[in-house]
């Protein structure tokens, strides 16, 4: 499976546009093929941090995703609305269980 995290900064000037892109992103993206889950929440520590968390298949399935022309533009318009340049990380992880601890 891989996990994406990421994250965008926000103000009064911006939220609501970011946050619309953000909503709409996720739900079109729930859509595609391999797409276990893509959420975003507001940082409750810092509510001008909009957080990206997307499960993913597997690496194949997260590419096409990153090829869709709406992928595209969707960090095409959050790089023009954020005053500082999105944040990715991606990770490659096995589900591990509670009950093996």
């Amino acid at each position: 499976m891989i996990i994406v995290l990421g994250s965008v900064r926000t103000d009064a000037g911006n939220r609501a546009a970011i946050e619309a892109e953000s909503i709409a992103h996720c739900a079109r993206s729930r859509a595609e093929p391999g797409c276990i889950a893509h959420n975003c929440h507001f940082d409750t520590e810092d509510s001008d941090r909009l957080v990206f968390v997307e499960k993913w298949a597997d690496a194949d399935a997260l590419r096409a995703h990153f090829a869709v022309a709406e992928s595209h533009h969707f960090v095409s318009t959050l790089r023009a609305l954020s005053k500082e340049p999105p944040v990715m990380e991606i990770f490659s992880v096995e589900p591990f269980s509670a009950k093996m601890l």
